[in-house]
C-alpha cells in the first residue's frame, strides 16, 4: 500500500501556508503518512504558526531563501513516503485530491507523475498542463498568437490554451504547483535541479521523467485550488527576474548555446515591444500610478536585466 508524504516549501505566505495546511488535515485521507513544511526563512511568523497550530507536521528551517528546487530536494531527502506530494503553500487540497490521485498511479505503472484540475480562488480554471518550450510555442507566447488564436492548437503556445482539461489525457509538462510523483521514479530521474531558483524547475523536472521514460497524467478526477502568488507577490520584480533567469537556464541546458540565444532575443523583443505600448498607455492616459505606469517599470526592469545582469 503507498503512503504519501506532503512536502510544502513557503516563504512568506503565512495565510497561505495555514490553509493549505487544514485543507490537508480536514480531508482526512489516511495515505498522507506526513507533512513537512521547508520555512525558507519567513520573517512573517511562518514557522511559529506551523508549530502552534500544526505540531504534527515536520517542520524544516531553512537559514536563508534556498529557492523552490532546493528547498523540495530538503523535504524530499526527509520523506519517508513512496509518493511524494509537492504542494505549493498557496493551495487548497480538495477532498479525496490524494486518494484519485494515488488510484491513478496504482493502475498505471508507467507512469511517474500526475496533477490534478487545478482552479483558481475565483474559481475559474487554471492552465496547469503545457508543452515543453519550444521556438514557436514561445514565439507564439510572446507576440500573444495564443491568446488572439487560442482555438488553434498550432498557435495554442506552451500554455495549451485548448486543451480540454475535463478528462484524464498524457501531457509533456504539468504545472509545479501541485504534483504527485512516484518515489521510484524520482530515484531514476534525480531530485530538482537546483540550478534552478524560482521558474522552469518545472519544465526541467518534467522533461527529466519523459526523458527516462515515465509518462506524465492529468488527472481530471482530481481537483485542488490554487490561488497563486503566495509566495512570488512578495517580491513581483525579482520573480520577474528569476522567471527570465530560469527559463535561460533551462533553454541553455537542453538546447545549448543557440536555444540560449534565441530564448533571450525573443525576450528582448518582447520586453521591448511592451515598453512601447506602456509608454504610450501611460502617455495618453496620462497615469504615472496605474496599471500601465507598474508594467511600464517592469519592462524597464527586465530590459536592464537582461542587457547588464543587473535589476537595480
Amino acid at each position: 500500500m503507498h503512503h504519501i508524504s506532503v512536502i510544502i516549501v513557503s516563504w512568506n505566505a503565512r495565510e497561505h501556508l495555514r490553509n493549505c495546511l487544514r485543507s490537508i488535515r480536514k480531508t482526512g485521507d489516511p495515505l498522507v503518512r506526513e507533512v513537512i513544511v521547508v520555512d525558507n526563512a519567513s520573517t512573517d511568523g511562518s514557522p511559529e504558526m506551523v508549530e502552534e497550530q500544526f505540531p504534527d507536521a515536520t517542520l524544516i528551517k531553512a537559514e536563508k531563501n534556498l529557492g523552490f528546487a532546493r528547498a523540495n530536494n530538503l523535504g524530499i531527502q526527509r520523506a519517508s513516503g513512496s509518493l511524494l506530494a509537492l504542494v505549493n503553500s498557496d493551495v487548497i487540497v480538495h477532498r479525496d485530491c490524494f486518494e484519485r490521485l494515488t488510484r491513478f498511479l496504482e493502475s498505471h505503472p508507467d507512469v511517474g507523475l500526475v496533477g490534478p484540475r487545478v482552479v483558481g480562488g475565483d474559481g475559474r480554471l487554471q492552465l496547469t498542463c503545457g508543452r515543453l518550450p519550444t521556438v514557436w510555442n514561445t514565439a507564439c507566447r510572446f507576440l500573444a498568437l495564443d491568446r488572439i488564436l487560442a482555438r488553434w492548437s498550432w498557435f495554442s503556445g506552451f500554455e495549451m490554451r485548448h486543451f480540454d482539461h475535463n478528462s484524464c489525457a498524457e501531457v509533456e509538462v504539468l504545472s509545479g504547483c501541485f504534483w504527485l510523483a512516484r518515489r521510484d521514479a524520482v530515484k531514476i530521474v534525480g531530485g530538482l535541479d537546483e540550478g534552478f531558483f524560482f521558474y522552469a524547475e518545472d519544465l526541467d523536472w518534467c522533461k527529466r521523467f519523459r526523458s527516462a521514460g515515465w509518462k506524465i497524467m492529468f488527472v481530471a478526477e482530481a481537483s485542488a485550488t490554487h490561488f497563486g502568488g503566495g509566495s512570488s507577490s512578495n517580491s513581483p520584480s525579482r520573480f520577474n527576474i528569476e522567471m527570465m533567469r530560469g527559463n535561460l537556464i533551462y533553454w541553455r541546458k537542453h538546447h545549448g548555446v543557440i536555444g540560449r540565444s534565441l530564448y533571450f532575443l525573443l525576450s528582448m523583443m518582447r520586453h521591448s515591444v511592451r515598453l512601447v505600448a506602456h509608454g504610450l498607455l501611460r502617455f495618453v492616459l496620462r497615469d504615472s500610478r496605474g496599471e500601465s505606469a507598474l508594467k511600464l517599470k517592469e519592462d524597464l526592469i527586465c530590459l536592464r536585466w537582461l542587457l547588464t545582469g543587473k535589476s537595480t
